[in-house]
């Protein structure tokens, strides 16, 4: 059995991130990525051959950790668990916190996971 992969989307310098402006204009550092985990194919979405992105809006603490509120700004499959993968996996992504004037600062972060059912896309 051929097993899945997920590519996390390259949005910031290759931290598979995008930041909000506001903390960026606001002088703020943004957070770097230390840990990526991810998410796991369910066997639903593979019968069903789905394939696309997940994309997903969370705070990274001043603990480098993920807030408990990720969201899905705009969903792959809701039928066949795609969706909830991606939460779950992004919940335990580890962070260098940003930082503003030298102390560690929550940022909001734009998260893309995409899955494919073969590792040529």
């Amino acid at each position: 059995m051929t097993r899945g992969w997920l590519a996390v989307a390259v949005l910031v310098a290759g931290a598979g991130i995008a930041v909000g402006q506001e903390a960026t204009q606001s002088g703020a550092i943004p957070p770097q990525v230390i840990t990526v985990v991810k998410a796991v194919y369910t066997k639903e979405a593979r019968a069903a051959k789905i394939e696309g992105t997940v994309v997903l809006e969370a705070t990274v603490l001043t603990d480098g950790t993920v807030a408990d509120n990720v969201k899905v700004v705009r969903s792959l499959d809701t039928k066949f668990g795609l969706d909830e993968q991606a939460i779950k996996a992004t919940k335990q992504w580890k962070f260098k916190p940003a930082t503003k004037d030298g102390q560690p600062v929550p940022c909001p972060v734009a998260i893309e996971q995409s899955f494919f059912l073969n590792s040529t896309k």
